[in-house]
């Protein structure tokens, strides 16, 4: 029986809800914070929160090329941007938090944070490549940058990587790694999917 695919506008309809969805940690925070839930560090609690919810927004990006592989459903194309762009919005809040909530803005604290913390130091390079990518989210850079864009695009693989590291490092003085191993081990199976896809690919080529 052949699978019935959803057309663009049908997973246009569905992204309106995504987008709630996707909002509800951040809203999270001030209904937790009117009710004192924020622990008794509200500042390392919105900055484990917030690195929280940029890793599963990343890891919920890698997985839509998946998703829509094995449901053979193209349209759900049309969502990875906004989970993308989410992954953007916890990271910039992940960072505000930081130079804002901890390091009071002073900037030579920060520098020395960088310098001498590597979690810290892997954590900015993260973002640093993750601002292009959003910078040039839009149809028109996509129009501009032609195959460019795909190449561009594709440090989301190493911005997954380091995202992982950082988590790993970020934990390793409490030797906590119970979640950096379960969510590099979802990045790992996110990229191993596409090595073998694009290995299988290659051979069909070859053999035509």
């Amino acid at each position: 029986m052949t699978r019935r695919r959803w057309t663009a506008s049908q997973v246009g309809r569905f992204k309106p809800l995504l987008f709630v969805l996707c909002l509800i940690p951040f809203l999270r925070w001030f209904y937790l914070g009117y009710t004192d839930g924020l622990t008794a560090n509200p500042v390392e609690f919105i900055t484990r929160s917030s690195g929280f919810w940029t890793l599963a927004m990343l890891l919920l990006t890698l997985a839509v090329t998946p998703v829509r592989q094995l449901l053979d459903q193209p349209a759900l194309v049309r969502v990875r941007r906004m989970l993308g762009l989410f992954a953007f919005f916890y990271v910039v809040l992940h960072l505000l938090t930081w130079v804002v909530l901890d390091r009071n803005m002073d900037l030579s604290s920060m520098i020395k944070d960088v310098l001498d913390r590597t979690f810290i130091f892997v954590g900015m390079a993260a973002f640093l490549l993750m601002l292009p990518l959003a910078l040039t989210s839009t149809q028109g850079w996509m129009r501009r940058l032609g195959l460019k864009w795909m190449r561009l695009h594709r440090m989301i693989y190493a911005i997954g990587v380091l995202g992982i590291v950082h988590f790993w490092l970020m934990r390793a003085g409490k030797h906590d790694f119970a979640e950096p191993i379960l969510y590099g081990t979802l990045l790992a199976l996110l990229l191993l999917w596409r090595i073998v896809r694009a290995w299988r690919n290659r051979r069909r080529t070859v053999a035509v």
